[in-house]
């Protein structure tokens, strides 16, 4: 139906309840962001998070298609995209996201809302305007896309390089690595 937010999927012929929450629906997206999780775990962590208890498995299909649904906003596009230039995370963008979309819902800060629908905070993040958030992913494009930044813009992210630069996982890897190895000699 227009405009309605579901909290339920239909798997089976049965309407079954999700848990629909915006927090619940990042932590999805943490899992699929985790390398030392194989693709059979975070499918598992999405179906267990998204519907809670047990699905017969001739069902697990059909429901991880709904959640992927779901997540995506009711779109049909699929989750694994080709490779391309990551220029959101978002576990490392929490700080400017959460103010950003609390600014567009007209909230202190939406994590104190006890429940929010993934669809209304998805809604408000694609309304984010001005501000820190559009100017770091702004930047982010420019650099992924080889353009040149302007001196203010290049002084923003020498000046901001920790909340600008995203890690790549192979980064992370190696400087796990590194501490790792620095524990054991220091």
């Amino acid at each position: 139906m227009i405009g309605s937010l579901p909290e339920e999927l239909e798997v089976g012929g049965q309407a079954i309840p999700i848990n629909a929450d915006f927090r619940n629906i990042l932590t999805i997206f943490a899992a699929y962001n985790d390398t030392n999780l194989t693709e059979q775990e975070k499918v598992y962590i999405t179906l267990a998070r998204l519907y809670g208890g047990e699905l017969p498995y001739y069902y697990i299909q059909e429901a991880y298609e709904k959640a992927v649904w779901f997540m995506n906003g009711g779109n049909t596009i699929s989750m694994t995209k080709p490779e391309e230039v990551q220029i959101l995370d978002w576990e490392h963008d929490e700080g400017i996201i959460m103010p950003a979309v609390s600014k567009t819902i007209g909230v202190p800060d939406v994590r104190g809302i006890p429940f929010l629908h993934w669809w209304t905070f998805l809604g408000a993040f694609g309304e984010i305007g001005e501000g820190l958030f559009s100017t770091v992913i702004d930047l982010r494009q420019k650099k992924a896309k080889g353009k040149k930044l302007s001196k203010t813009e290049l002084e923003f992210w020498r000046k901001n390089k920790d909340l600008c630069k995203l890690v790549t996982a192979e980064e992370q890897a190696a400087i796990d690595e590194t501490e790792a190895f620095l524990k054991t000699i220091i």
